[in-house]
């Protein structure tokens, strides 16, 4: 299969560049992956879609201020920096800009309060840091950086929450799981009162969620590893959920590589944390996932191939081209679409 296969053209003022007002607001598309039948609504009515006994998935992980602007220690050269994923003992896997200026020994400065040591090179920017501070790492991020909305963004972000989930809670991400931006509490409590179990799982988004394909073939692509958690509780009630025969509706990709990399491993759900590189796309079973709340992905993206799996790739690109036409917002900040 050919990444080429799942490009297609989107005009460039779909994406959206900034939040709607009201969360919930956004228009919502509705695929039925058996028929291929569309409906249009909006966000508030996918209580219409859940049933009592159901269990909705959410993806708690919390966003970092993780763009980093510092300069070399010694020619002064400005560095930009992601932080990707926290290795432990203060070393980060980092995404790096300009790569090449940045090497073994390198010493970045990021103000006066945190220095990064490089101490490790790895493949397509890609650098291991010692962090040097004082105080709390997560308090001197909250002065220093930014969020790290995607590149196709470039509204500035008035309010920064806007970017997390209302549910977010776990520090860890270096992207917002974009398909939860759309519940509001009073959405969830809705859901909540009509029987419907909410659950929470966490997956830390990284690379492995937002890097483009850069190979021809699909089978190439290697995904980065990121890290997940569901604990026993969540487990025990995903299960019972199957057992009496209800569905579990996953909220975004993240949600669902996490439940399917559970299923893959145990072949139930199972109380666990680790690492996760597992890459969906067409010809994929799903084990953990009935139906799917997901926003507008990129073309060419390993998001789209997932919904691909998911859906047919067929009923995801008519769906993509009635969006384009009915002039949907695409994207992070865009509307979402609800696979049943």
């Amino acid at each position: 299969m050919k990444v080429e296969d799942f490009d297609f053209y989107l005009p460039k003022d779909l994406i959206a560049q900034t939040p709607l007002l009201k969360r919930d607001s956004s228009r919502l598309l509705v695929l039925d992956k058996e028929t291929g039948e569309i409906v249009h609504k909006h966000f508030t009515d996918i209580i219409d879609y859940l049933n009592e006994g159901d269990t909705l998935v959410l993806n708690d992980t919390k966003v970092i201020p993780a763009r980093l602007i510092g300069e070399k220690e010694d020619t002064k050269a400005v560095i930009e920096v992601l932080m990707l994923r926290d290795e432990g003992n203060d070393v980060w896997e980092c995404l790096c800009k300009p790569a090449k200026r940045v090497k073994i020994g390198t010493m970045v400065k990021f103000g006066d309060k945190l220095k990064a040591k490089c101490i490790q090179v790895g493949e397509e920017g890609i650098r291991k840091f010692e962090l040097i501070y004082e105080g709390i790492l997560y308090e001197i991020l909250d002065e220093l950086g930014e969020m790290p909305l995607p590149p196709y963004i470039h509204e500035k972000l008035a309010d920064k929450d806007r970017y997390q989930t209302v549910y977010a809670k776990n520090i860890g991400s270096a992207a917002a799981p974009t398909a939860g931006l759309h519940f509001t509490k009073e959405l969830l409590q809705k859901i909540k009162a009509k029987g419907v179990n909410v659950a929470y799982i966490t997956l830390h988004v990284g690379l492995g969620t937002f890097r483009p394909v850069s190979v021809e073939n699909i089978d190439d692509h290697k995904m980065h590893s990121e890290f997940y958690v569901m604990s026993g509780e969540v487990a025990s009630l995903l299960n019972e959920t199957r057992k009496n025969g209800h569905k579990i509706i996953s909220v975004g990709t993240t949600s669902t590589r996490t439940l399917e990399t559970v299923m893959n491993l145990y072949g139930e759900f199972k109380a666990s944390s680790g690492f996760t590189d597992i890459f969906i796309y067409p010809g994929y079973e799903f084990k953990g996932v009935d139906k799917l709340i997901t926003n507008f992905h990129l073309p060419k993206s390993t998001l789209v191939m997932l919904v691909s799996a998911f859906a047919g790739k067929e009923n995801i690109f008519n769906a993509y081209s009635e969006a384009i036409k009915e002039r949907y917002r695409f994207f992070s900040f865009g509307d979402a679409m609800f696979i049943k």
